[in-house]
């Protein structure tokens, strides 16, 4: 199996979308947060589709379960900063979740691709 074209994954593409409006949100917050939340939410919102390409590239779908593992622990790891953000109030209860929704849509999306994959896998060893 192995070497998908990641502009064309539907995960890629709404990490991607999710990357646009992170950058949006954070530049609404605190000058203060620069360089804590403001850079670890943008640095964890592009380790999201980042890892999907990176693992698009690999020659098996075991290989690229790994990239999508860490995509999703980026993506899980996003949602606590937005969590954090907004118990913080830098953002409003229907911006808050209008964004939870959006990042456990990908989070479901990635886990349902990894499982997916990982059933290929299974499928083409029996």
């Amino acid at each position: 199996m192995g070497r998908h074209n990641f502009k064309k994954l539907k995960i890629w593409q709404e990490g991607m979308k999710l990357v646009s409006e992170n950058f949006k949100l954070t530049k609404t917050y605190p000058d203060f947060e620069r360089f804590n939340l403001i850079s670890q939410m943008n640095r964890c919102a592009v380790s999201i589709p980042s890892n999907i390409s990176e693992g698009s590239s690999k020659s098996t779908n075991r290989h690229f379960i790994i990239y999508l593992e860490n995509s999703l622990g980026s993506a899980f790891e996003w949602e606590t900063q937005l969590i954090v953000s907004h118990n913080e109030n830098y953002l409003d209860k229907e911006k808050f979740e209008e964004l939870e929704n959006k990042i456990l849509q990908i989070q479901k999306m990635i886990a349902s691709f990894i499982d997916n994959l990982g059933n290929q896998s299974l499928d083409s060893r029996i």
